[in-house]
């Protein structure tokens, strides 16, 4: 059987799932290229990326330029002769004479069905954005963001997911479409499809700050936020000057005449906040300090009285 040579360029653990699957297909994954390790934690001592972990484990050559624009660093590229890289989530931007060096050019796994939710956060817009469905494109690289030509797509139900949760359940919807797509680069049998440019939405990078909740908003664009910032940034409001981090909430069908923020009772199901429209049932949350706990849970700490009638800013 023919097979292709191929390098790997990721760094999240996304990629890992793909990864795992070429590592055990019948073509040659020469290298994996990942980004620099970079200083984490509180020590903010120098941390390898998954994908780094990944290929010392399984003893693959590994290579972390911190980015191509020297010689050195295309020279040592050119001296696999691969045939193709595959990209999922690698975070660092390919040139053009990248993406032309390989006989098959590059091609990228992307956690969205394109042309939507081009960019950095594709799961978390979609969540926000009350999507009903999203997927996995594998995509022919050029040097746009995301605009190359589609060769495989995958879909699936979103439902109720968190980030956390999509994002995991995605990276191993993507293995079964990036392994056709091999199957069929390598017996020439694949023509990829143009994206309609017009209907492209774009999926910005996302910040701390994006995860601040305003209470005047509609219950469910609330839940969206807190499922779609799990498990980074985590949605945040302020009790007074104490910040709280929210991680799990449902929506209520109640209706509420209280100021959209208050704190409208706290039982073992949860504490019920006013919103824009319909009250918000608080599951999970975190303290400054402290471990995520249920609500259940902190009401043995006694101190939840004092939020009865507080309004979260």
């Amino acid at each position: 059987m023919k097979h292709l040579k191929l390098l790997f360029a990721g760094t999240p653990a996304f990629g890992l799932p793909c990864l795992n699957a070429l590592h055990h297909s019948p073509h040659e994954l020469l290298a994996v290229y990942t980004q620099p390790d970079r200083p984490a934690g509180r020590g903010r001592k120098l941390q390898a990326s998954s994908v780094k972990d990944w290929a010392l484990e399984h003893q693959i050559p590994t290579v972390q330029p911190i980015d191509f624009k020297s010689q050195t660093t295309l020279d040592e590229l050119a001296s696999f002769k691969a045939d193709l890289i595959v990209v999922i989530a690698y975070g660092l931007i390919l040139p053009r004479v990248v993406l032309e060096m390989p006989r098959l050019g590059c091609i990228n796994v992307h956690a969205s069905l394109l042309p939507r939710w081009r960019g950095a956060s594709p799961i978390q817009q979609a969540i926000l954005h009350g999507d009903h469905k999203t997927g996995i494109t594998i995509m022919q690289m050029d040097i746009g963001m995301d605009t190359g030509d589609m060769l495989k797509k995958a879909s699936c139900d979103i439902g109720d997911a968190s980030t956390s949760e999509l994002h995991d359940k995605l990276a191993q919807i993507a293995v079964a479409p990036l392994l056709e797509t091999l199957d069929a680069l390598t017996h020439e049998s694949i023509i990829g499809e143009k994206q309609n440019h017009a209907l492209a939405t774009y999926a910005p990078k996302i910040t701390k700050e994006d995860a601040a909740i305003d209470w005047k908003k509609s219950g469910i664009a609330i839940l969206r936020q807190i499922r779609a910032y799990n498990p980074w940034p985590i949605a945040y409001t302020k009790a007074g000057d104490t910040p709280l981090r929210i991680y799990e909430a449902e929506l209520t069908n109640q209706t509420n005449q209280k100021p959209p923020g208050t704190v409208i009772s706290i039982h073992k199901e949860g504490m019920l906040v006013a919103t824009g429209d319909n009250p918000l049932l608080i599951k999970r949350l975190q303290f400054p300090g402290s471990n995520t706990l249920s609500v259940s849970d902190w009401l043995h700490s006694g101190q939840h009285h004092r939020y009865i009638d507080m309004v979260f800013t």
